[in-house]
């Protein structure tokens, strides 16, 4: 991997300073930093920091001096996303007040050396956060990268040509400029030098006792950025397969609640409803993926839907199509009836998909359990699954409150849209125990830290599987189903197993593109195949 650096043109002041702990204290950190640990197979957890300094009218409120932090502190995300590190934070908001060095400072317009100036607050904080990055970084110890300056997106357009690929996807997010500013790229390094350098040349104008005007306008400011401690599990860790076979949301049933979404470009205003949408046959891809674990069989279709039979007008109908039979029209375009034409074989897969798109469909699969060398229990693995999910938050509440394992595959809508977690409570969640996979772009930035606390038991009764980084659309459904395939197939797999079966080893992705993704709560885990094996028929 290329490293990614910038000149070191601006340091801030180190703070902290030592202190002596008890031997309970350390006792408690260490056990604090094993509950704070990941498992990845891909990706190493740190602790990351770094300095900022914003300036504020020097009447300041709080409030106010929060939200110019915060506002800085958020174009992190873009400069740490395109170094290929995500951090854990929802957009970096959790700021620290107590980290704040507040300075009162005159404030001088080098072109007006001898004016009063105007008196500000000068305010320093300290950012930090769990970071994710590449294991090919394990030896990295320090990024320089940058943040944004005052007012950042009043100039959006000089960010955007100065310092983002200002490509189709980085015009796409000119409104959201924070998300794609890449301080890395060589145009950015030359506007932030030339900026230093305006600043270094008034600065010296003025003397050491005053603040140009230039320093606190500047639109860009260097960062170092620090990545401290490992923070990721080195042990095998599993579901609690025996909690998912005995104390699930339904009594007899493991329940599998898969929500996969429509997947054109909704930043540039494409959508796609039916069988042309991406996402469509990577549902079908992923309903594949399982189906080959598992006999499944279709029990149930919203609105009591017939998916044995279709008409297709001119005379021309289905009649007795099996489940597998829709796949492979979809998937592979072969196994048509006789009585379809070739012109009408599109037909038939619209008529397929007006079936299916936005309806929740049952499929179950009957097994044998035992537990611990019990008796063989009789149980049904159901996957209840929905095609089509955009911005309401209805299905994936439905798929949340009444399955032990959630799947979802498909937009963030940069972390606003239907997971949204201020559109969740405690109530949308079952009291038992859930395993909840989110494939959305940066999902371990939106969800993970702030759904944990919503879960009856926090992670006692909940793991959350999300990516550091951008997942991609190709290859997502089969990986997705691959996961659940893993998790079902009586083999009982490790985290670290599952994870590898949900890596993009097709489509071309043959480094195993899996977007930095990790697994958090599962270090409480009591479940162990060698204390409580369990068979599965």
């Amino acid at each position: 991997m290329l490293s990614r650096k910038l000149p070191l043109l601006f340091a801030l002041a180190a703070l902290g300073a030592c202190t002596v702990q008890s031997k309970e204290q350390e006792a408690a950190d260490q056990e604090k930093a094993i509950d704070d640990e990941l498992t990845s197979n891909t990706a190493l957890a740190r602790d990351l920091k770094f300095q900022g300094v914003v300036y504020v009218d020097a009447g300041a409120s709080d409030y106010s001096i929060l939200a110019a932090v915060k506002h800085q502190t958020q174009s992190a995300f873009g400069a740490l996303r395109t170094a290929n590190v995500g951090v854990n934070s929802r957009e970096l908001k959790d700021v620290d007040p107590k980290t704040f060095v507040k300075t009162k400072v005159t404030v001088v317009d080098a072109a007006k050396p001898t004016s009063a100036g105007t008196q500000m607050l000068q305010v320093k904080y300290t950012y930090t956060d769990t970071a994710l990055v590449p294991k090919t970084m394990s030896r990295r110890s320090t990024l320089n990268v940058g943040v944004l300056g005052k007012d950042y997106d009043s100039v959006t357009s000089r960010v955007l040509t100065e310092c983002t690929e200002n490509d189709k996807e980085a015009q796409e997010f000119e409104g959201s400029i924070w998300y794609v500013f890449n301080p890395s790229l060589s145009a950015c390094k030359k506007a932030m030098s030339k900026e230093q350098q305006t600043i270094d040349a008034d600065r010296a104008k003025l003397g050491a006792t005053k603040i140009p005007l230039s320093e606190v306008n500047r639109l860009y400011l260097p960062v170092t950025v620090s990545l401290t401690g490992n923070k990721t599990n080195k042990g095998t860790t599993y579901p609690e397969y025996d909690r998912l076979y005995t104390q699930g949301v339904q009594k007899g049933k493991l329940t599998i609640g898969m929500v996969s979404g429509l997947m054109a470009d909704w930043a540039a205003g494409e959508h796609h409803d039916t069988i042309d949408d991406t996402g469509y046959d990577m549902w079908w891809e992923g309903l594949r993926a399982i189906t080959s674990a598992r006999a499944f069989k279709v029990v149930a279709v919203e609105g009591g839907a017939d998916l044995t039979s279709f008409d297709l007008g001119g005379g021309v109908k289905v009649t007795g199509a099996k489940f597998a039979d829709l796949m492979q029209w979809e998937l592979d375009g072969k196994g048509f009836p006789s009585n379809v034409p070739a012109a009408k074989q599109h037909d038939l897969r619209v008529a397929v998909g007006n079936k299916i798109v936005k309806r929740w469909i049952t499929l179950e699969a009957p097994i044998t359990v035992s537990i611990g060398g019990g008796a063989p229990q009789t149980m049904v693995i159901q996957l209840n699954t929905y095609f089509g999910a955009e911005t309401d938050s209805a299905p994936h509440k439905k798929a949340i409150k009444n399955s032990d394992v959630f799947i979802y595959n498909g937009h963030s809508y940069i972390g606003y849209g239907p997971l949204d977690p201020s559109h969740f409570s405690a109530s949308d969640f079952p009291s038992s125990y859930q395993v909840m996979f989110i494939n959305g772009c940066v999902s371990f930035n939106y969800y993970e830290k702030d759904y944990l606390p919503l879960k009856p038991g926090g992670t006692r009764n909940l793991e959350l599987v999300t990516n550091g980084l951008e997942s991609w659309v190709d290859g997502s459904g089969p990986a997705m189903g691959r996961f659940v395939a893993a998790l079902i197939d009586g083999k009982q797999n490790s985290y670290s197993a599952l994870l590898k079966a949900a890596e993009f080893t097709g489509y071309g992705y043959s480094w195993g593109q899996d977007a930095l993704r990790t697994v958090d709560g599962e270090l409480d885990n009591l479940y162990s195949p060698t204390k409580t094996p369990i068979v599965v028929h």
